[in-house]
Formats: structure tokens, sequence, C-alpha cells
């Protein structure tokens, strides 16, 4: 498809150390409180001694919220409960602070950007910063046309990939993933039943905003159109994207992979994020080992995702609006669990 070589990832991706691991394992056995008594947090605290690569682990003191923002043509279909090409609302609501991934970033002081890849707006709309990374206005209507040209693909792919070494470089320790888009769970659909071999009907959800039962329905025939699309291309990653993903999927699917170049862990939100991270990992077999499953959003695209990763989410609190709020509930827990493998005693020691 382009001089881009996908394959690179493979050699290029470690898993966390191992070996940290056990030592982690054994300091948590010498701890004053049982192994086991803390429940999923003695493994969290042991995944992050092994992501880190250090024992006991550190604390995660730079955490940030990436949400990467597009529209998506199928969105015309009226399959979202929003209008079609009205992302930047959402956009423009999470930068002015009254979203609730806003909210939340807010009470955790946690640092929020804002990636702008296919929104369908002039981009004078919005600062700079949110848009120099934009590879095009909106993307194409997958059940009959491209998300993207191959050229646009690329150039997606890589912006992701250049947003993750930008944050690795700034010291960001974990990232909370999340998406800002209007048609893109339906996009997300298409690659877990693309890449799962299921039907549409398995894939298919009501979104953030629950559609109603027609809505749902023209989601489910869009899905399982683009699908007829999708299958052909299986074989190509980032062919796959081009046809039916979109410029934020791909940008989020290249962004986990560098992320996982670079050792920095990060956490999923939603259907989104889970069927980009489907693509990561059919590209980079060892790459799921980076991430966390934040929550469980109610889609069943993301929980047939997650089980093909074998990823456990770590809550459950029925929570749909998507945009990484889901995911930013789970970090307090992954930082408490980091706190507690590094702060509680050893028996016998001071």
């Amino acid at each position: 498809m382009s001089s881009l070589n996908l394959d690179d990832f493979t050699d290029l991706i470690e898993r966390p150390d191992g070996g940290m691991r056990r030592d982690a394992e054994a300091r948590r056995e010498r701890q004053i409180v049982p192994p086991g008594s803390l429940g999923r947090l003695d493994d969290l605290g042991e995944w992050l001694a092994a992501a880190q690569g250090t024992v006991p682990v550190r604390a995660v003191e730079q955490p940030r919220v990436v949400l990467f923002a597009g529209d998506h043509g199928i969105a015309g279909l009226e399959v979202s409960a929003r209008p079609a090409g009205s992302a930047v609302e959402l956009v423009r609501d999470v930068l002015e602070g009254s979203r609730p991934v806003s909210v939340l970033a807010r009470r955790l002081g946690v640092p929020l950007r804002v990636v702008d890849m296919a929104l369908d707006c002039d981009p004078e709309a919005l600062p700079a910063d949110v848009v120099r990374h934009r590879v095009r206005r909106g993307s194409g209507r997958i059940d009959t046309e491209d998300a993207l040209t191959a050229e646009e693909a690329r150039q997606a792919f890589l912006a992701g990939v250049a947003v993750a070494d930008e944050e690795a470089d700034s010291g960001t320790d974990l990232v909370v993933l999340g998406d800002l888009s209007v048609g893109g769970t339906t996009a997300a659909g298409v690659l877990v039943a693309a890449l799962c071999g299921t039907d549409a009907s398995v894939v298919t959800g009501r979104g953030g905003l629950a559609v109603d039962d027609l809505a749902w329905m023209r989601k489910c025939a869009a899905i399982r159109d683009a699908l007829r699309r999708a299958r052909p291309v299986l074989g190509d990653q980032l062919q796959l994207l081009a046809t039916v993903g979109g410029a934020d999927l791909t940008a989020m699917t290249g962004f986990l992979l560098q992320a996982a170049v670079r050792k920095m862990p990060v956490i999923l939100d939603g259907v989104v994020g889970a069927a980009c991270a489907l693509v990561a990992q059919r590209v980079a077999f060892r790459a799921p080992d980076w991430w966390l499953a934040g929550h469980l959003s109610g889609e069943p695209g993301q929980a047939k995702a997650l089980d093909r990763m074998a990823l456990e989410p770590l809550l459950d609190q029925g929570v749909t609006v998507g945009e990484g709020a889901g995911a930013l509930l789970a970090l307090p827990l992954v930082q408490a669990a980091a706190a507690l493998a590094a702060e509680l005693p050893e028996v016998g020691k001071d």
C-alpha cells in the first residue's frame, strides 16, 4: 500500500519485563497484607512494575488523556443519535470543559489533549494545536466507498505514531485513550466483525446516546454492507483501515502500536479504542501486553474485541458516554495499585 511497513512493529515491540514482574510478585509476598487480599490491585501493581521495568513500581505521576477526533460519512445514514458532521461540537465542549471527560480530567488533575484527524469543519474553527495533524475533512461513507485513500491512511497512521512519540518524549507515563466522533462506533463495529469473523448483528450496539430501534437497524445494515467491502482486504491492516476505518481510527491504531514500542502503558476506553487495538494486535501480537481495558461500555463490539485480546475490563459502571470518560474513571484504580505495591511495608522491616 505504501513504503510504510507495519511488519516492523512485530520486531520493535517487546513484552513487558517478565523478570521484573516475578520480582514484583516476590516482593508482594513479603508485604504485610497477605497476597491476594487486595484482589486485582495486586495484579495491576505487578503489571505496572513489568511495564516500567522497575521494582518497586513507580507512581503514575504524568498521565494524559488523548482523544482522537473525526467525523464519519456513514453517519449520514442516521446511524447515530448525533447529526452527521457534528463531532466538532463535542470537541468544543471538551475544550471548554463542559463534557464528562473534561470534568473528570479537571477533578483528577490530568491534562487532556484533543487531536483532530477528520472533523467536518473548517480548521480555523479550532485551535492550531488541535488541527495540526488533520488528514482530511470527514471520512468516506464506508458502506459504498473507502473511508480514506491509501495516502491518507498512511498519513493518519503516521500521525498517530507521531502523537505517541510526542507524549513519550514529554514524559507522559500512561495514556487514557479515547475518541470524539460521530459514526465512529459504526466503523468500529465493522472492524470488529471483520477481524472476529462474526455477523453485523453480533457487534452492533446503540452508541453512546442509545439510538432507537430503527436507527439500530440502519446501523446494523450499514455495518453489514461495509463488512462486505472489508473482508477482501483483511490481509492488509492498513488497507482495512483505509477501506472501512477512518482517519481517527487509523491514527489511534498507529498510536497504540507506537505507544507499545515506547513502552508507554495505555488505558483503552470504549468500542472504538477496542476495535483499533484489535487491528493493532493483528499487526503485532505482543502489543496488547501494554494496554489495559478501562471499563465495560455495554457495546457488544467492545466485549467481543476485548475477549479476543484477553483483556478484562477494570470497571463496569454502565458508562456509555464515550470520549474516554469510562477509561479515565479507571485511572485512580491503577494509581492506587501502584501506591500499594510501592508503599506497603514488608514483614519484619520498619
